[in-house]
């Protein structure tokens, strides 16, 4: 399977941000990963459902929303709504989710693939009893909450582990990491067994988008 870059438009400008996707676009992302903060779960207050709308308007990639929210459960479906066809799918934090498999269904229910992240210091055990719900698994590789923060190179092994228990199981979801990616490490992300991957500043922090995310397919072809 090829794998997927998915630009985290949290670093893109916001004050050019249709301008920022379309380019994000031609550049050749396979998603566009939309990071929801409501100031609670997390200490940073990003987007809501109003931009969600308009990207939903704007003919963007594919959108990967990530709900770092304390009501995933109430909120998950506007979000779908939003979006329209135009969302790929939903990711709910496992820390913040009070009614975890009935919203996963409340999701899948729509048409929408259902994520679920998993914090730095959340161990895979969780997914024991939801595993076989879950189109993707993201494994965050930095605290949530705000873009340009330094990799946690630690994070690599769990991805590694979290490759063996899908590569082992007859139910394959994808995973996705985030987190202080760029183009001098998404080799070895890649190489730990990620299938889609997120990248913020890496990508919208260089003054050719077309030109990194070339330079990160080939780094990813050579992992």
């Amino acid at each position: 399977m090829k794998k997927l870059l998915a630009p985290s438009i949290l670093s893109s400008d916001f004050a050019r941000l249709g301008e920022e996707v379309s380019s994000i676009k031609k550049a050749g992302a396979d998603w566009i990963h939309v990071d929801v903060m409501d100031g609670h779960f997390v200490p940073n207050i990003s987007l809501g459902i109003p931009v969600v709308e308009a990207l939903g308007k704007a003919d963007p990639p594919p959108m990967d929303i990530h709900l770092m929210i304390e009501n995933p459960d109430y909120f998950a479906e506007k979000f779908i709504d939003a979006g329209g066809d135009a969302v790929q799918g939903i990711t709910i934090q496992y820390e913040t989710c009070k009614l975890l498999y009935s919203t996963m269904s409340r999701i899948k229910a729509r048409g929408v693939s259902v994520g679920l992240a998993l914090n730095p210091t959340t161990p895979l055990t969780v997914l024991e009893e939801v595993f076989d719900y879950l189109d993707m698994i993201l494994v965050m590789t930095v605290e949530p909450g705000f873009p340009g923060q330094k990799f946690i190179q630690s994070m690599v092994p769990k991805v590694k582990r979290l490759r063996e228990i899908i590569d082992g199981s007859e139910h394959k979801p994808l995973i996705e990491v985030d987190g202080g990616i760029k183009l001098d490490n998404i080799r070895l992300v890649a190489d730990a067994g990620a299938d889609v991957i997120v990248s913020g500043s890496g990508i919208f922090g260089t003054p050719d988008y077309a030109e990194t995310i070339s330079q990160m397919r080939s780094e990813i072809e050579s992992s």
